[in-house]
Protein backbone atom coordinates (compact mmCIF):
# COMPACT_ATOMS: atom_id res chain seq x y z
CA UNK A 1 0.00 0.00 0.00
CA UNK A 2 0.74 3.39 -0.56
CA UNK A 3 1.29 5.28 3.18
CA UNK A 4 1.95 8.74 4.56
CA UNK A 5 3.20 8.59 7.72
CA UNK A 6 3.25 12.31 9.43
CA UNK A 7 5.20 12.92 12.43
CA UNK A 8 8.16 10.23 11.14
CA UNK A 9 11.01 11.86 12.72
CA UNK A 10 8.96 11.46 15.48
CA UNK A 11 9.50 8.24 18.60
CA UNK A 12 6.42 6.16 17.66
CA UNK A 13 5.98 7.39 13.87
CA UNK A 14 10.03 6.30 13.02
CA UNK A 15 8.89 2.89 14.42
CA UNK A 16 5.38 2.41 12.56
CA UNK A 17 6.68 3.85 9.53
CA UNK A 18 10.32 1.27 9.81
CA UNK A 19 7.44 -2.00 10.11
CA UNK A 20 5.73 -0.66 7.01
CA UNK A 21 8.57 -0.32 4.82
CA UNK A 22 10.09 -3.47 6.18
CA UNK A 23 6.68 -5.44 5.13
CA UNK A 24 6.59 -3.67 1.60
CA UNK A 25 4.51 -0.58 2.07
CA UNK A 26 5.67 2.57 -0.02
CA UNK A 27 5.87 5.12 2.78
CA UNK A 28 5.96 9.23 2.73
CA UNK A 29 7.39 10.28 6.03
CA UNK A 30 6.50 13.77 6.66
CA UNK A 31 8.06 15.46 9.16
CA UNK A 32 9.15 19.44 9.85
CA UNK A 33 12.13 17.96 12.20
CA UNK A 34 11.29 20.77 15.04
CA UNK A 35 13.61 22.24 17.86
CA UNK A 36 10.75 20.52 20.92
CA UNK A 37 13.77 18.60 21.77
CA UNK A 38 17.21 17.47 19.99
CA UNK A 39 17.10 17.35 16.34
CA UNK A 40 20.27 15.35 15.90
CA UNK A 41 18.21 12.43 17.58
CA UNK A 42 15.34 12.96 14.95
CA UNK A 43 17.72 13.05 12.02
CA UNK A 44 18.90 9.81 13.29
CA UNK A 45 15.80 8.12 13.46
CA UNK A 46 15.43 9.64 9.74
CA UNK A 47 18.96 8.42 8.66
CA UNK A 48 18.41 4.72 10.27
CA UNK A 49 15.51 4.54 8.21
CA UNK A 50 17.06 5.76 5.01
CA UNK A 51 18.96 2.32 6.25
CA UNK A 52 16.66 -0.09 6.85
CA UNK A 53 14.46 1.06 3.53
CA UNK A 54 18.04 0.41 1.59
CA UNK A 55 17.42 -3.60 2.07
CA UNK A 56 13.56 -3.95 2.32
CA UNK A 57 10.86 -4.44 0.41
CA UNK A 58 8.83 -1.51 0.53
CA UNK A 59 9.94 1.90 -0.46
CA UNK A 60 10.64 5.65 1.77
CA UNK A 61 10.61 8.91 0.89
CA UNK A 62 11.17 11.80 3.11
CA UNK A 63 9.38 15.23 3.05
CA UNK A 64 10.32 18.06 5.11
CA UNK A 65 7.43 20.46 5.88
CA UNK A 66 5.25 21.54 8.66
CA UNK A 67 1.59 20.73 8.83
CA UNK A 68 0.26 24.02 9.24
CA UNK A 69 1.45 24.67 5.93
CA UNK A 70 -1.40 23.30 4.09
CA UNK A 71 -0.22 24.15 0.41
CA UNK A 72 2.83 21.49 1.35
CA UNK A 73 0.56 18.92 2.84
CA UNK A 74 -2.16 19.21 -0.37
CA UNK A 75 0.88 18.69 -2.81
CA UNK A 76 2.20 15.47 -1.00
CA UNK A 77 -1.26 14.54 -1.18
CA UNK A 78 -1.42 15.88 -5.29
CA UNK A 79 1.32 13.76 -5.82
CA UNK A 80 0.29 10.37 -4.33
CA UNK A 81 -2.91 8.58 -3.70
CA UNK A 82 -2.59 7.52 -0.01
CA UNK A 83 -4.39 3.94 0.78
CA UNK A 84 -3.74 4.78 4.25
CA UNK A 85 -2.62 7.84 6.24
CA UNK A 86 -1.65 7.75 9.65
CA UNK A 87 -1.30 11.17 11.77
CA UNK A 88 1.03 10.77 14.28
CA UNK A 89 2.57 14.68 14.02
CA UNK A 90 2.05 17.00 17.35
CA UNK A 91 3.38 18.88 19.61
CA UNK A 92 3.99 16.22 22.74
CA UNK A 93 4.31 17.43 26.30
CA UNK A 94 2.54 17.69 29.36
CA UNK A 95 4.65 20.29 31.46
CA UNK A 96 5.65 22.02 27.84
CA UNK A 97 2.11 22.57 27.45
CA UNK A 98 1.83 24.97 30.42
CA UNK A 99 4.17 27.15 29.43
CA UNK A 100 3.76 27.69 25.79
CA UNK A 101 -0.09 26.87 25.23
CA UNK A 102 -0.04 28.14 21.37
CA UNK A 103 2.68 25.91 19.88
CA UNK A 104 0.04 22.81 20.60
CA UNK A 105 -2.85 24.94 18.91
CA UNK A 106 -0.52 25.54 16.02
CA UNK A 107 0.35 21.70 16.07
CA UNK A 108 -2.44 19.80 17.15
CA UNK A 109 -5.17 22.06 15.93
CA UNK A 110 -4.20 23.48 12.62
CA UNK A 111 -1.71 20.86 11.87
CA UNK A 112 -4.62 17.91 12.35
CA UNK A 113 -7.02 20.63 10.32
CA UNK A 114 -4.68 20.33 7.87
CA UNK A 115 -4.85 16.91 6.94
CA UNK A 116 -8.31 16.36 7.93
CA UNK A 117 -8.69 18.96 4.80
CA UNK A 118 -6.17 17.28 2.55
CA UNK A 119 -7.97 13.31 3.31
CA UNK A 120 -11.26 15.39 2.82
CA UNK A 121 -10.32 16.19 -0.69
CA UNK A 122 -8.17 13.04 -1.78
CA UNK A 123 -11.34 10.95 -0.80
CA UNK A 124 -8.61 9.17 1.43
CA UNK A 125 -9.95 5.21 2.58
CA UNK A 126 -8.74 5.38 6.16
CA UNK A 127 -7.25 8.21 8.59
CA UNK A 128 -5.62 6.96 11.53
CA UNK A 129 -4.58 9.54 14.23
CA UNK A 130 -2.95 9.70 17.51
CA UNK A 131 -4.66 10.61 20.77
CA UNK A 132 -3.42 10.46 24.23
CA UNK A 133 -4.45 8.51 27.65
CA UNK A 134 -4.54 12.34 28.85
CA UNK A 135 -7.84 12.67 27.34
CA UNK A 136 -9.44 10.75 30.50
CA UNK A 137 -8.01 13.47 33.04
CA UNK A 138 -10.22 13.83 36.12
CA UNK A 139 -11.95 10.66 35.71
CA UNK A 140 -10.65 8.16 37.79
CA UNK A 141 -12.91 5.07 36.94
CA UNK A 142 -10.08 2.29 36.25
CA UNK A 143 -9.40 0.75 33.56
CA UNK A 144 -10.55 3.76 31.27
CA UNK A 145 -12.87 2.79 28.38
CA UNK A 146 -13.49 4.30 25.29
CA UNK A 147 -17.20 4.70 26.34
CA UNK A 148 -16.06 6.43 29.58
CA UNK A 149 -15.78 9.78 29.98
CA UNK A 150 -13.16 12.11 28.82
CA UNK A 151 -14.49 15.26 28.81
CA UNK A 152 -12.49 16.70 31.83
CA UNK A 153 -8.48 16.93 30.61
CA UNK A 154 -6.00 18.53 33.04
CA UNK A 155 -4.01 19.92 30.67
CA UNK A 156 -4.24 21.98 27.70
CA UNK A 157 -2.16 19.10 25.90
CA UNK A 158 -4.89 16.63 26.29
CA UNK A 159 -7.59 19.34 25.49
CA UNK A 160 -5.77 19.38 22.20
CA UNK A 161 -5.90 15.90 21.54
CA UNK A 162 -9.49 15.88 22.64
CA UNK A 163 -10.11 18.68 20.14
CA UNK A 164 -8.61 16.19 17.59
CA UNK A 165 -11.25 13.31 18.53
CA UNK A 166 -13.88 15.82 17.76
CA UNK A 167 -12.58 17.42 14.77
CA UNK A 168 -12.21 13.66 12.92
CA UNK A 169 -15.57 12.53 14.19
CA UNK A 170 -17.08 15.80 12.69
CA UNK A 171 -15.10 15.72 9.26
CA UNK A 172 -16.03 11.59 9.32
CA UNK A 173 -19.97 12.73 9.47
CA UNK A 174 -20.06 15.40 7.17
CA UNK A 175 -17.71 13.74 4.17
CA UNK A 176 -18.05 9.89 5.56
CA UNK A 177 -14.34 10.08 5.82
CA UNK A 178 -13.41 6.39 7.29
CA UNK A 179 -11.44 7.75 11.13
CA UNK A 180 -9.98 5.99 13.63
CA UNK A 181 -7.89 7.55 16.92
CA UNK A 182 -5.90 5.77 19.24
CA UNK A 183 -5.60 6.88 22.66
CA UNK A 184 -1.60 6.26 23.66
CA UNK A 185 -0.59 4.85 26.70
CA UNK A 186 2.90 5.54 28.04
CA UNK A 187 5.12 4.32 25.25
CA UNK A 188 8.67 3.80 25.73
CA UNK A 189 11.52 1.88 23.98
CA UNK A 190 14.68 2.25 22.04
CA UNK A 191 14.64 5.66 19.85
CA UNK A 192 12.66 7.07 22.64
CA UNK A 193 11.99 10.80 23.41
CA UNK A 194 14.76 12.10 25.37
CA UNK A 195 11.81 14.30 27.35
CA UNK A 196 10.23 11.35 28.56
CA UNK A 197 10.58 10.19 32.13
CA UNK A 198 12.50 6.48 30.84
CA UNK A 199 14.85 8.65 28.84
CA UNK A 200 15.32 11.09 31.57
CA UNK A 201 15.86 8.45 34.45
CA UNK A 202 17.78 5.89 32.40
CA UNK A 203 20.40 9.27 31.47
CA UNK A 204 20.86 10.04 35.15
CA UNK A 205 21.15 6.50 36.50
CA UNK A 206 24.05 5.56 34.37
CA UNK A 207 25.55 8.98 35.35
CA UNK A 208 24.80 8.74 38.76
CA UNK A 209 23.16 11.58 39.01
CA UNK A 210 19.90 12.82 41.24
CA UNK A 211 16.63 11.71 39.60
CA UNK A 212 13.11 13.96 40.05
CA UNK A 213 10.91 11.15 41.32
CA UNK A 214 7.40 12.65 41.40
CA UNK A 215 4.46 12.24 43.91
CA UNK A 216 7.14 9.75 45.78
CA UNK A 217 7.04 7.48 42.92
CA UNK A 218 3.75 5.80 44.50
CA UNK A 219 1.61 6.54 40.81
CA UNK A 220 1.54 4.31 38.08
CA UNK A 221 1.44 4.07 34.42
CA UNK A 222 0.71 1.53 31.83
CA UNK A 223 3.88 1.62 30.42
CA UNK A 224 3.29 -0.01 26.83
CA UNK A 225 6.76 -0.64 24.84
CA UNK A 226 7.09 0.63 21.47
CA UNK A 227 7.30 -2.39 19.14
CA UNK A 228 3.69 -3.71 20.73
CA UNK A 229 2.58 -0.03 19.79
CA UNK A 230 3.53 0.23 16.23
CA UNK A 231 1.92 -2.88 15.82
CA UNK A 232 -1.07 -1.98 17.20
CA UNK A 233 -1.36 1.24 14.67
CA UNK A 234 -0.46 -0.61 11.92
CA UNK A 235 -3.27 -3.29 12.47
CA UNK A 236 -5.89 -0.69 13.07
CA UNK A 237 -4.86 1.27 9.86
CA UNK A 238 -5.24 -2.09 8.52
CA UNK A 239 -8.80 -2.51 9.89
CA UNK A 240 -10.76 0.35 8.08
CA UNK A 241 -13.24 2.19 10.39
CA UNK A 242 -16.95 1.43 9.41
CA UNK A 243 -20.18 2.73 11.20
CA UNK A 244 -21.75 1.11 14.26
CA UNK A 245 -24.41 -0.71 12.95
CA UNK A 246 -25.46 -0.86 16.58
CA UNK A 247 -25.43 3.22 17.78
CA UNK A 248 -27.87 4.78 19.82
CA UNK A 249 -28.08 8.57 19.23
CA UNK A 250 -30.14 8.25 22.02
CA UNK A 251 -27.78 6.47 24.24
CA UNK A 252 -24.63 7.19 22.30
CA UNK A 253 -21.28 5.66 22.81
CA UNK A 254 -18.80 8.36 22.42
CA UNK A 255 -16.23 5.37 21.04
CA UNK A 256 -18.49 4.59 18.06
CA UNK A 257 -20.91 6.13 15.64
CA UNK A 258 -23.02 6.34 12.96
CA UNK A 259 -20.27 7.47 10.95
CA UNK A 260 -16.98 5.39 9.66
CA UNK A 261 -15.20 6.46 13.30
CA UNK A 262 -13.77 4.81 16.15
CA UNK A 263 -11.96 5.64 19.06
CA UNK A 264 -9.35 2.91 20.81
CA UNK A 265 -7.09 2.51 23.55
CA UNK A 266 -3.96 1.13 22.94
CA UNK A 267 -1.63 0.00 26.43
CA UNK A 268 -0.43 -3.05 27.74
CA UNK A 269 -3.15 -3.51 30.42
CA UNK A 270 -0.40 -4.04 33.09
CA UNK A 271 -0.08 -0.88 35.40
CA UNK A 272 3.69 -0.27 37.02
CA UNK A 273 4.55 1.51 39.91
CA UNK A 274 6.71 4.45 39.32
CA UNK A 275 9.36 2.84 42.04
CA UNK A 276 9.07 -0.48 40.15
CA UNK A 277 9.74 0.91 36.46
CA UNK A 278 13.08 2.86 38.03
CA UNK A 279 14.30 -0.30 40.13
CA UNK A 280 13.78 -2.07 36.28
CA UNK A 281 16.29 0.18 35.23
CA UNK A 282 18.57 -0.55 37.68
CA UNK A 283 18.69 -3.57 37.67
CA UNK A 284 19.12 -3.56 33.69
CA UNK A 285 22.09 -0.85 34.08
CA UNK A 286 23.69 -2.45 37.23
CA UNK A 287 23.40 0.79 39.13
CA UNK A 288 21.75 2.17 42.44
CA UNK A 289 19.34 5.48 41.17
CA UNK A 290 19.68 8.39 43.41
CA UNK A 291 16.13 9.32 44.05
CA UNK A 292 15.19 13.28 45.23
CA UNK A 293 11.44 12.28 46.30
CA UNK A 294 8.98 15.43 45.00
CA UNK A 295 5.08 16.18 45.50
CA UNK A 296 2.62 15.77 42.48
CA UNK A 297 3.46 18.07 39.79
CA UNK A 298 0.68 20.39 38.02
CA UNK A 299 -1.53 18.47 35.72
CA UNK A 300 -0.11 14.88 36.46
CA UNK A 301 -2.44 12.40 37.59
CA UNK A 302 -2.09 9.57 39.81
CA UNK A 303 -2.66 6.06 37.61
CA UNK A 304 -3.76 5.14 34.71
CA UNK A 305 -4.40 1.44 33.14
CA UNK A 306 -5.75 0.36 29.54
CA UNK A 307 -8.63 -1.19 28.76
CA UNK A 308 -7.89 -2.11 25.50
CA UNK A 309 -10.12 -5.40 24.65
CA UNK A 310 -12.00 -3.44 21.96
CA UNK A 311 -8.84 -3.17 19.54
CA UNK A 312 -8.07 -6.51 20.56
CA UNK A 313 -11.55 -7.61 19.57
CA UNK A 314 -11.38 -5.86 16.16
CA UNK A 315 -7.36 -6.08 15.44
CA UNK A 316 -5.75 -9.05 17.20
CA UNK A 317 -4.07 -6.77 19.26
CA UNK A 318 -1.87 -8.17 22.12
CA UNK A 319 1.09 -6.41 23.57
CA UNK A 320 3.42 -8.71 24.68
CA UNK A 321 6.96 -7.30 25.70
CA UNK A 322 6.83 -7.06 30.06
CA UNK A 323 8.52 -4.37 31.46
CA UNK A 324 11.85 -6.22 32.51
CA UNK A 325 12.10 -6.88 29.12
CA UNK A 326 11.40 -3.51 27.27
CA UNK A 327 13.72 -1.41 30.04
CA UNK A 328 16.81 -3.77 29.25
CA UNK A 329 16.43 -3.53 24.90
CA UNK A 330 15.48 0.76 25.94
CA UNK A 331 18.90 0.37 28.41
CA UNK A 332 20.91 -1.72 25.59
CA UNK A 333 19.81 0.79 23.01
CA UNK A 334 20.42 3.53 25.16
CA UNK A 335 23.98 2.70 25.69
CA UNK A 336 25.13 1.68 21.97
CA UNK A 337 23.34 5.14 20.80
CA UNK A 338 24.93 7.51 23.71
CA UNK A 339 27.93 5.40 24.26
CA UNK A 340 27.95 5.03 27.98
Amino acid sequence: MKVLVTGAAGFIGFHVAARLVERGDDVTGFDNVNTYYEPSLKEARLAELEKRASTAQGNWRFVRADLTDQSAVDNVFGETSFDRVIHLAAQPGVRHSLQAPREYVDANITGTLAVLEACRHASTPHLTFASTSSVYGANRNLPYREAGGADHPLQFYAATKRANELMAHAYSHLFKLPVTGLRFFTVYGPWGRPDMAPQLFTKAILAGDEIAVFNNGHHSRDFTYIDDIAEGVIRASDQIASPDPDWDAESPNPATSSAPYRIFNIGNAEPVELNAFIEAIEQATGKTAHRKMQPMQPGDVKDTLADSSALAAATGYRPSTSVTDGVAKLVAWYRAYYGV
